[in-house]
């Protein structure tokens, strides 16, 4: 019988040690006054494979966009795209237009548990309250990454969180 309990016990050990090697990236959007907060955390027990990170918002309930001008798409308040957490883990910084709703991120190498965090305004076209964004107007955003083992793509839930795979050590 203990032997069973034995055998049951390094089954279950060997099964979570092969779910937190495949965790991946955790995405979460965070609204905030003056500035919106977009975190991307590598949840896995590899690095993150060099490629292409790319925020997809043209599928948000809220019609979202990025507001990083005082003149164009977005209203009242704006903000530019602004680094806070991770600049080393990528390859360079984006280049953001006023009104866009797609925003891609050049990872070099995002080590397990390291953080890319940056801030921007991002508004919604759709609703009645244009200059803040709800977790429900952010669902059905994308986000996907693209490199050289291949590609994997979340979509945002109400919780204004999306969850990539990982790709294995």
């Amino acid at each position: 019988m203990s032997n069973r309990m034995g055998i049951a016990c390094m089954a279950v050990a060997l099964a979570c040690l092969g779910s937190a090697a495949q965790a991946g990236l955790l995405v979460r959007f965070v609204e905030g006054a003056p500035k919106d907060r977009f975190e991307i955390r590598n949840e896995g027990t590899c690095p993150t494979a060099a490629g292409t990170l790319m925020l997809d918002l043209s599928k948000s309930a809220g019609g979202l966009i990025f507001d990083v001008t005082g003149r164009g798409a977005g209203v009242e308040v704006f903000q530019p795209f602004e680094m806070v957490a991770g600049a080393e883990a990528l390859a360079s910084l984006p280049k953001v237009r006023d009104g866009q709703d797609r925003l891609e991120l050049a990872i070099e190498n995002l080590p397990p548990g390291g953080l890319i965090a940056f801030t921007i305004d991002v508004d919604d076209t759709l609703g009645a309250r244009a200059i803040t964004v709800s977790g429900a107007e952010i669902a059905g955003a994308t986000v996907s990454h693209v490199h050289g083992q291949g590609a994997t793509m979340a979509t945002f839930t109400e919780g204004a969180t999306a969850r990539l795979s990982g790709n294995g050590c």
